[in-house]
Formats: C-alpha cells, sequence, structure tokens
C-alpha cells in the first residue's frame, strides 16, 4: 500500500508540474494539470492553459492517441461539472470511459464543491479523494482565498536589510537587494493579478510597477492617490496605455487638496480628463470613517478589486500602506527579502510603519514558513491568518 501511495503522489506531482506551466495566464480560474495513466504508462497529460481555453482534462483526454478505456487519471483540482467557458470535465471523463479518478483536493467553487465527484461515482467511476491534498490547496492558495472570500488573496513584498531598512535615511533604495532577488521578484509580479503602490512610491521613485520577466504578464497597477496628486508625466501616466492601470482616489480629498494648493477645482477637472484620456481608470473609493484614521478605505477597495475579477494583489506599497493593509487584515501572505547589509539610521524608513503592536504577544505571526536564497540575498515567506477552508465532504 506504501508503494501504490508513493506512486500515486508521484503522478499527483506531476500533475502539479503541468499546472505550474499556466502561472499568471488563468486569473481567475485555478492552475490545474492532469495525467492519464494505463498498465503502469503515462498515455495522455495536459493542463489549463489560458482563461477561457479547455480545462486540464479535456486538454489531455482530447490530444491522447491511445485508447482511453479502463485509464486512470490523476487532477490537482475536482473536475467541473458545469458549462462555463468550456463544457463540463466530468462529460469527458465519462464519455473517455476512465475506470478511476484520483483528485488531489476538491474545488471550494459553489458550483462544484464535491458535485462533480459525486457525478462520476454515480456513473461507476471510482474516485479517490485527498492525494497531496495540503501541497494542492497551498498550490493554488490564492483561487481559494478569491473564492470563499470574494477578496483578492493579498501578498505583501518588501527588500530590507538585516537591520530591517528599505531605504538609508537619504531615501536612497538602489538597490536593497541584488540581480537574483530582483529577478525573483518579477516572477512575483508574473504569479499575481495586480501589484499595489501608494502614492508616496510613485512620488519618491516614480516606478514602472511592470513585469520584466521574459514570456510574463504585466499585473494590474493599482495606485492609491486618494488626493490625486499623481503626475503627468510619471512612468505610470506615460505607460498607462499599454498596461491597465488603475487610480484609485477620493473625489472630496483631491477637492481639498486642489483647492488648498492653488490647482483649483478646474485643474483637478482637467488632471482627470488627462488621466483618463491616457488610458487610466479612476476608481472611486470612500475614505475611512474614523477620522483618526487617514486615507482610503482599503476594505472597500479591495472588496471593488474582486468585483473586476482581480483575485490577486502583489502589495508593493511603502510603510504606511503595508501597515494600513495589515491592520485591515487584508494580508495573506509576506514576502520578506533580506539583504545581507546593514546602514543604520534612527530616520531610516521600515517596511512596515504606523502605529505599531504593543506587545509582542500580539504581534502578527507567519505559518507555513519557507526560507530561500537568491544570490547573497534571502526570502522568508510565510501565511497570516490562514483561513480553514469548508469543504463538502467527499
Amino acid at each position: 500500500m506504501e508503494a501504490d501511495r508513493k506512486t500515486e503522489e508521484g503522478y499527483m506531482r506531476m500533475a502539479l508540474a503541468l499546472a505550474g506551466k499556466a502561472e499568471g495566464k488563468v486569473s481567475p480560474n485555478p492552475m490545474v494539470g492532469c495525467v492519464v495513466v494505463k498498465e503502469g504508462r503515462v498515455i495522455a497529460s495536459g493542463y489549463h492553459e489560458s482563461y477561457g481555453g479547455y480545462h486540464a482534462e479535456r486538454n489531455a483526454l482530447l490530444h491522447c492517441q491511445e485508447d482511453t478505456e479502463g485509464a486512470e487519471l490523476y487532477v490537482n483540482l475536482e473536475p467541473c461539472c458545469h458549462y462555463g467557458k468550456t463544457p463540463p470535465c466530468t462529460d469527458i471523463i465519462l464519455e473517455k470511459k476512465l475506470k478511476k479518478v484520483y483528485v488531489g483536493c476538491l474545488d471550494p467553487n459553489p458550483k462544484v464543491a464535491g458535485k462533480g465527484i459525486k457525478i462520476l461515482r454515480e456513473h461507476g467511476v471510482e474516485v479517490e479523494t485527498g492525494i497531496l491534498e495540503e501541497e494542492c490547496r497551498m498550490f493554488n492558495e490564492v483561487f481559494f482565498h478569491y473564492m470563499t472570500e470574494k477578496m483578492p488573496f493579498t501578498a505583501m513584498k518588501y527588500a530590507m536589510t538585516l537591520d530591517g531598512k528599505i531605504a538609508c535615511e537619504t531615501g536612497d533604495s538602489k538597490w536593497v537587494t541584488g540581480t537574483e532577488a530582483r529577478a525573483q521578484v518579477q516572477r512575483l509580479r508574473n504569479r499575481y493579478r495586480g501589484i499595489m503602490a501608494g502614492i508616496g512610491t510613485v512620488l519618491k521613485d516614480d516606478p514602472l510597477l511592470n513585469c520584466r520577466m521574459e514570456g510574463g504578464k504585466n499585473p494590474v497597477r493599482i495606485i492609491c492617490d486618494s488626493r490625486l496628486r499623481i503626475p503627468a508625466n510619471s512612468q505610470i501616466v506615460k505607460t498607462a496605455g499599454e498596461i491597465e492601470t488603475v487610480v484609485a482616489w477620493n473625489p472630496q480629498a483631491a477637492e481639498s487638496y486642489h483647492s488648498e494648493s492653488g490647482h483649483g477645482i478646474k485643474g483637478l477637472q482637467e488632471l482627470r480628463a488627462y488621466l483618463e484620456g491616457r488610458g487610466i481608470e479612476l476608481l472611486e473609493v470612500p475614505l475611512y470613517t474614523d477620522a483618526a484614521v487617514l486615507g482610503l478605505d482599503l476594505r472597500r477597495l479591495f472588496a471593488k478589486l474582486g468585483e473586476r475579477e482581480i483575485d490577486s494583489v502583489l502589495l508593493e506599497g511603502g510603510g504606511t500602506l503595508n501597515a494600513s493593509a495589515l491592520r485591515e487584515r487584508l494580508v495573506q501572505r509576506v514576502y520578506a527579502f533580506i539583504a545581507p547589509k546593514l546602514v543604520a539610521g534612527a530616520e531610516a524608513k521600515s517596511p512596515v510603519e504606523g502605529e505599531g503592536i504593543c506587545t509582542m504577544k500580539d504581534a502578527v505571526k507567519l505559518s507555513k514558513i519557507q526560507i530561500a536564497s537568491f544570490g547573497e540575498d534571502f526570502c522568508i515567506s510565510g501565511r497570516i491568518g490562514e483561513e480553514e477552508l469548508c469543504l463538502p465532504e467527499s
């Protein structure tokens, strides 16, 4: 039995490896891979290659050159059983007369949620679930969170020195980490559907916030700018026609700021027209109702992003935005890149600012820690407040 389980897990890992090829290409759908085995041989494989395209099972079975009757199928997520952009995968599994299906984990989508497995069993197909279940869930952590919460899965990423600084006291931050770590950041930008920064970062660094990885996909750029201070000549504005860009703002805050600064309402209207003409979506977001808390209501902003099927966000803001997102419990994962450098300085910026937590016992804790090295730098990543996933019984 132990040997059988190792074989089953081996095929499931093959399915996961195939699924990984779709990273950055299928949002807001999950990454799914499939392997078809008959008499100890892999006779077909496939994965969900693009949003709107065939799912993994259908891709594998349609391209199979051998008779699939009596074969077994391995898939990291429960086969779908409803019509969406493509026909149900349960249909083709039954049509091709497979004997058994091994499933990594059940689908949290209410349209599936155990129904796919139920249909297969009712038609005489043996189904075994829970093959590398935890691995399969974590592999699609973005999908599980988005399906259950209807909010983007948010990963906070920052680079800091060993003494916890993201820049020198002078403001210089190029570069905290080396080329290998920065290349990994580009892979993260390809992985997540959106990338978010605050206006402070835009004013200070004039970033492009694109994906500079070969074959990568640019994330949707989301700039938190309640008073609409984004410079018309910034790289974000200049490239908005090429890269989808959202500026989250608040009309009342912007009117107050532009009136006091001397630009006036007319100047604000001209800026709005210019930004929209460049291709920027201006997304109105309310301010926090608590006067003691400044800025946009991030929870309302994230809800609006979820409605737009932005299932995940890479948070590359400064310490203020990071602190706000943590305070609102909007962060699910942290990527902390650490360089073996010391810069000191009491006024040097840190990755998370704000008021801070009073006692160490109340500190935000990470779980499922992973440590990786990139050149001379390290990345510590982990989950925050991982949800207990409510899945149907298999």
